[in-house]
């Protein structure tokens, strides 16, 4: 080190003096490693989670990120699994409004009634109260598993909604059954055995992965069962009970509608 130290450096006017009179030399700890992303260095800090779901750490990090004063030129970014998974769940949502199209469409094709087709599709949102609930109970989060749940509650609503709806039109146009009341309540006591069985069916095939909680390993299947079990409850009163007067009260103008010919 002396010897470095000592070393004789030219400067201006054809003199020499030693390194140590023009800086400090000493020994210091140094990446051994210059990493660069899009021509700016990058120093990479790792962490890994142990009894917490990635995305609760990924929140406090960021949350105690804010409180640091980085230098001009210096700023932070969270990179790894949580970034990969918040492009995930952004892909999510653009393939669920998708989805959300896709059932419009399906209904239209299937009743051919825009009434009726935005009917069940407006009503879709009510059976995601209980995944809206259950995913605050359990801590707030809305992770990839949760949006993954939010998904398949929405099928489901929507496949039992179509099977209710079918089996009114059947009941009146097959049946002769009168639109009424009784209609209403006769087609929803036929439905209720199906709707019941899908709920129960979807419900104890989930129940083990709830049962053994929120461990290692399940940071993608244990948000997407507690989300899902909230939403079948939801959505099952909302078929049972709720979408049965829906229907009651905006398909008395199909009613007239179908009462026109026998009119004339």
């Amino acid at each position: 080190m002396e010897d470095i130290r000592a070393l004789q450096i030219d400067i201006p006017r054809g003199r020499r003096v030693p390194l140590k009179d023009v800086a400090d030399v000493y020994v210091a700890p140094t990446p051994n490693e210059i990493a660069r992303e899009q021509s700016s260095r990058r120093i990479d800090v790792t962490c890994n989670t142990k009894g917490r779901d990635l995305g609760a750490v990924a929140k406090d990090i960021q949350a105690k990120l804010r409180e640091v004063s980085f230098g001009a030129g210096y700023h932070p970014e969270i990179l790894g699994e949580y970034a990969e998974r918040q492009k995930s769940q952004t892909r999510l949502y653009s393939l669920m409004l998708l989805s959300l199209l896709g059932i419009f469409l399906i209904l239209y094709a299937d009743f051919r009634s825009y009434r009726i087709a935005t009917m069940i599709l407006l009503s879709l949102p009510s059976a995601l109260s209980g995944c809206i609930l259950t995913a605050w109970i359990s801590g707030g989060v809305l992770s990839f598993g949760s949006l993954v749940g939010f998904v398949t509650v929405l099928g489901i609503a929507a496949r039992n909604a179509i099977m209710l709806i079918s089996h009114y039109r059947h009941l009146e146009t097959e049946e002769n059954e009168k639109f009424g009341i009784h209609m209403i309540i006769r087609g929803a006591l036929e439905r209720i055995t199906p709707i019941l069985m899908t709920a129960l069916a979807a419900s104890l095939a989930l129940l083990p992965i709830v049962i053994s909680g929120n461990k290692p390993g399940q940071e993608i299947e244990y948000p997407m069962a507690i989300v899902i079990l909230g939403g079948l409850t939801t959505s099952t009163v909302l078929n049972l009970f709720f979408l049965p007067l829906i229907y009651w009260r905006f398909g008395k103008a199909r009613e007239a509608v179908m009462a026109e010919p026998e009119l004339s």
